[in-house]
């Protein structure tokens, strides 16, 4: 019986055989390839330095950079910041009386004091002619006690209702020939009576009073008053009542001031010029040149005003260049930098 031989396969159809050193550098070829694939989309991760570059520029860019003809045509200039010590200081209202009050008070005490000198006189005349030819009945030397009784009490009462109205502490020390008293009457000084908030001032009495208008004009000077002594408490406004002797003021009679004492200890700082001041967002501003040409807003505490400015205690220091002439260019540039181009 003949075998049947079975077609044995062409050697073009016959599977390759691949060797295992080239199918390890297949896989490698291919694992390469796919980490080429995954790398793409960390590109814009790449791109994000740049933009915090661009951040940190722009945060170290604040406040406004001039050439220097720049600086000339905005007609910038700067003044340094002055080093200055200033106590906290605590603010009232004053009135300034008018002088009828103290000329009334004047012309009662004068008046009771010239009838009680007379009166006094007459009895002690009374009494040295007693026992005498020339001695006074009864009845006249009882009047003549009677009448110098009643002129020493009205002198007294005289006395007690200035006492009672311009406070028993008063630096004329019951010298109603004073000249400063004489001065308060005819109007040459002017007395003033202010009020602080009960607690601003504790037991002391203030050695001095700082007065000015209650709307000063720009760059007005306040008034510095000569002696202040404790006065009655005022029933239309609630706190502690001083007087004060003012001279060489321009304030009129019955004119409301405000009144400024200083309370605690004084601090260092720098006085900002009232011309370097800015309003911008509800905040006080100005401008300090930190370096030549670059200008940075600076808000500073407009709590403590002074006659030349406001004292500063923190933010600037003592020397620094402040900007006080067209520091409001310098705050258009900043909020609109289109601005620097007109």
């Amino acid at each position: 019986m003949n075998s049947i031989r079975r077609p044995q396969p062409s050697s073009a159809a016959r599977p390759w055989p691949v060797p295992p050193a080239a199918a390890l550098w297949l896989a490698a070829l291919c694992a390469a390839l796919s980490g080429l694939a995954g790398c793409q989309p960390s590109q814009p991760a790449a791109a994000a330095a740049p933009a915090e570059a661009t951040g940190q520029a722009s945060a170290e860019s604040e406040g406004v950079t001039l050439k220097r003809d720049e600086i000339e045509k905005a007609g910038i200039a700067t003044t340094p910041a002055t080093a200055s010590r200033q106590a906290p200081e605590t603010t009232g209202y004053a009135l300034v009386l008018t002088r009828e009050v103290i000329a009334q008070a004047v012309a009662d005490i004068t008046s009771a004091a010239a009838a009680e000198r007379q009166s006094h006189a007459a009895l002690l005349r009374s009494k040295g002619l007693a026992g005498t030819p020339g001695a006074m009945a009864i009845e006249a030397q009882e009047a003549a006690e009677r009448q110098a009784t009643v002129d020493a009490a009205a002198l007294a009462l005289a006395e007690r209702r200035m006492s009672a109205t311009l406070g028993r502490n008063a630096p004329w020390k019951g010298d109603y020939a004073s000249p400063v008293l004489v001065a308060l009457a005819s109007g040459e000084s002017k007395l003033v009576r202010a009020t602080f908030p009960l607690g601003s001032l504790g037991a002391t009495v203030p050695a001095r009073l700082r007065l000015l208008h209650l709307s000063p004009a720009p760059g007005e000077k306040s008034f510095e008053s000569d002696s202040v002594w404790s006065a009655p408490a005022d029933a239309s406004l609630p706190g502690r009542s001083f007087f004060a002797v003012l001279k060489g003021s321009d304030v009129s009679e019955g004119e409301r001031l405000l009144a400024r004492t200083p309370v605690g200890a004084s601090v260092a700082g720098v006085i900002v010029p009232a011309a370097a001041v800015l309003i911008n967002a509800g905040k006080y501003w100005c401008y300090v040149e930190d370096k030549p040409g670059h200008y940075v807003r600076t808000e500073i505490d407009t709590s403590a005003p002074t006659d030349d400015g406001y004292f500063v205690s923190a933010g600037i220091a003592a020397g620094a260049p402040i900007v006080t002439s067209s520091a409001g260019e310098l705050l258009a540039r900043e909020v609109n930098p289109g601005s620097a181009a007109d």
